[in-house]
């Protein structure tokens, strides 16, 4: 202790002389005097003038009796360092309830607290001490002003080591505390934001800080630069920008060197924190007010190991996250993310009229096919980019399907004109340039019922199968009525579905008859579907489905194997030479194994294979021409006989008529229904003509008339089929028609 401190009197000066140190700028100790005697306070501030212990000078808080001490420590007792406290004022344990005040009714129990009296026979010591944890009691009489010095100092250091073991327990429990918050944290920005909170917490400082890295896959960004993830204060704008964004060439070069270094920074008014895990690293810039105490950085240490852990699971997490809500070639929103685009959009649409769309490139399989699949993702990724370009930020975009794009945004901006104008150019796909068309679907948010984003992208993809089958135009918007319809056809194609499971679809029989000799030669097998009310859905209404459902397959296979058993039955019966007609679509051609189906069911009822003929459209064998005449082929080899039906409705019947293992050519009924007296039949008489020439069987529909039947004759057809003859019927009214025919022709 130095020499000004060595006089053992207090010293009573009558002048107020001692200039007092300024320290508004610096920490100071608190020091309440509790005392009822004004000039024990004056003694006090005088004798403990101009002490500093550990760079800090000292700050005097006054209250004359226990009541005003209560009223102190209620605005300043987290403050307070030392309590100097006089036991008797306004009563005679006035002091002791000051205490009892503070460290039960406050939950004090840093501050200390020096007793003094000149009574002692009112407080023991001992007892006090043990119950209030009492730092000193002292007599007024023996507190000399070296003594009181030596007390403060003494208190002091106490008062700070508690201090510290306290906040460090703190810190750990904050540390504890938000570790586990952060790590419930799924987010990149999320995560980072916290940590520059955390760490403001921690220290107990407001500080404005940044968490900077090489995050370029984290934002979708192709390059290495270094950009702020997340941060706090007036940094929050330039969240996803490159540091250099920030024009702050200190900021720039300080968080530089410390993932350069690997290390932590330490600057007066600044601190740079490495963060790293399994080389996932980050840099956390703190701008501080003042420097940070060793405790601090020490809590931070612990801190920044305990989360490092948590920055890499954040990080892993983002990418899966990524994996499945980001189109992994474009970068753009997939499928999943864009359905909760559009989600979001629908909640909050208020003011704007939104339109959502897809955009589908044209024959893109043939460019996969043609160039490959690499130049294929090339010109994808010149779509996304061509799309970015061509709309602003108010439009969101996404990869939907393998080559179908969504955007979202005014719809004043989302239009087909400018949809169309961003496909005016050509694409440049490595040394390849082409130019591609699209077709668009479009739907417009309704602002007054909301619906659910998959229902918007649904309503937009019928709006976009419409379009693909709307001539002269490349685009639909959506329309309720069309909803309806698909919604219809989807009910349908279910109960379709359900009432082939449960056995309820029928196969009728129409008879064919040879027209010269009006015999039976053999008969048709129809469809039939029950409507459960006493009527028949029409077949031209459910076969299209049962195509595009997939289901003609299951469907044909059992009409197929129907037919067989039902040859088998009348050969029983006495009909061995009855042959039976089945259509067939071109979904089942595309089955590989359908050949060999009908090959075992012919094998399996024991049936000649000539029995069985399979009935084609000229659609059919348009669609899929070679697969259609290699398994017509093949089967024809077998014995099958092969009818074309509905001749002469197609385009290009020409062409493939002489490639076709045929045997029939049916006349369509629509060439037929006009015949009469005086009518022509050109159309019927050149198909019947060349099917004599070319050495095929011909058979005339819709023969309803006998003067139908005469002309047809007259025209060389061979058979012919209709109600002149006999109505499509069930199978035991055909067996009973059978015999009824026998009879009347002997």
């Amino acid at each position: 202790m130095s020499a000004e401190y060595d006089n053992d009197e207090l010293v009573f000066l009558d002048e107020d002389s001692h200039q007092e140190l300024d320290d508004k700028n610096k920490r100071q100790w608190n020091i309440l005097i509790v005392d009822d005697d004004e000039e024990i306070h004056t003694v006090t501030k005088l004798a403990l003038s101009g002490l500093v212990v550990h760079d800090r000078t000292l700050n005097f808080l006054h209250a004359n009796s226990g009541k005003q001490a209560k009223e102190v420590l209620d605005e300043h007792g987290r403050d307070v360092a030392i309590l100097l406290l006089d036991v008797v004022m306004e009563t005679d344990d006035a002091g002791l309830t000051v205490v009892e005040y503070l460290r039960e009714t406050l939950k004090l129990h840093e501050p200390r607290i020096i007793l003094r009296t000149g009574q002692p026979g009112f407080a023991p010591e001992e007892q006090i001490i043990k119950t209030y944890d009492i730092n000193d009691y002292k007599m007024k009489t023996e507190l000399t002003r070296a003594k009181l010095l030596t007390t403060v100092i003494s208190s002091i250091r106490s008062y700070q080591q508690i201090l510290t073991i306290n906040q460090s327990r703190l810190g750990l429990q904050k540390i504890i505390h938000s570790s586990a918050n952060l790590l419930e944290e799924h987010s990149i920005k999320g995560f980072c934001e916290g940590i520059v909170t955390q760490i403001s917490s921690l220290i107990g400082l407001e500080a404005e800080g940044i968490v900077c890295a090489r995050a370029g896959s984290v934002l979708d960004r192709e390059d290495d630069g270094v950009y702020v993830l997340g941060a706090a204060g007036d940094y929050a704008p330039y969240i996803n920008e490159r540091i250099e964004e920030l024009h702050n060439e200190l900021i720039v070069e300080n968080v530089s060197r410390c993932l350069r270094k690997k290390e932590h920074i330490f600057k007066e008014g600044m601190s740079i924190l490495y963060l790293n895990s399994s080389g996932f690293e980050a840099a956390v810039y703190l701008n501080l007010s003042h420097d940070i105490s060793d405790l601090d950085r020490q809590l931070l240490e612990v801190f920044l190991t305990s989360i490092s852990v948590g920055y890499e699971n954040v990080y892993l997490f983002h990418e899966l996250r990524n994996a499945a809500f980001r189109d992994w070639l474009t970068r753009l929103p997939n499928r999943n993310e864009f359905i909760k685009i559009l989600d979001m959009q629908s909640k909050v649409n208020q003011n704007t009229q939104l339109c959502a769309a897809l955009v589908d490139v044209n024959q893109f399989s043939d460019i996969n096919d043609g160039l490959g699949q690499e130049t294929g993702n090339e010109l994808l990724k010149a779509v996304a980019n061509r799309l970015n370009e061509s709309f602003g930020a108010d439009v969101q975009k996404g990869r939907i399907a393998a080559d179908v794009f969504g955007l979202l945004g005014p719809a004043n901006v989302v239009t087909p004109d400018k949809i169309n104008a961003a496909f005016q150019q050509p694409f440049t796909a490595d040394d390849h340039t082409m130019p591609l068309n699209v077709t668009i679907g479009l739907c417009e948010l309704d602002d007054k019922n909301k619906v659910l984003g998959v229902d918007l992208l649904k309503r937009t993809n019928i709006a976009l199968n419409r379009a693909k089958k709307v001539p002269n135009t490349n685009y639909e918007y959506f329309a309720p009525e069309i909803e309806e319809q698909t919604t219809w056809r989807l009910h349908l194609i279910r109960r379709l579905r359900s009432d082939f499971a449960n056995r309820k679809l029928e196969l009728w029989s129409q008879p064919q008859i040879e027209l010269a000799s009006e015999k039976v030669i053999g008969m048709e097998g129809l469809l039939r579907w029950p409507d459960g009310n006493g009527g028949y859905i029409s077949p031209a209404e459910f076969v299209p489905l049962a195509e595009y459902s997939g289901l003609i397959v299951d469907i044909g296979h059992w009409v197929l194997e129907e037919s067989c058993r039902r040859l088998q039955e009348l050969k029983k019966l006495g009909y061995p030479h009855l042959r039976v007609a089945v259509n067939v679509s071109i979904p089942q051609f595309r089955d590989p194994e359908f050949v060999n189906k009908v090959k075992r069911l012919l094998t399996e009822y024991n049936l000649p294979p000539s029995l069985l003929e399979l009935e084609i459209t000229e659609s059919v064998v348009m669609d899929e021409p070679q697969i259609v005449i290699d398994a017509l082929t093949d089967l024809k080899e077998f014995g099958v006989t092969i009818a074309i039906d509905d001749f002469g409705t197609g385009f290009s019947s020409m062409s493939y008529l002489q490639k076709l293992p045929l045997h029939r050519l049916k006349v369509d009924r629509s060439f037929v229904k006009d015949i009469g007296v005086g009518e022509s039949a050109l159309i019927a008489e050149t198909i019947v003509t060349l099917g004599n020439k070319l050495g095929l069987v011909t058979i005339a529909e819709g023969i309803e008339k006998r003067e139908q039947a005469n002309h047809m004759i007259k025209l060389g057809c061979d058979e012919a089929q209709g109600y002149l003859f006999g109505k499509p019927m069930p199978f035991n009214e055909l067996i009973a028609f059978l015999a009824e025919h026998d009879a009347n022709n002997g």
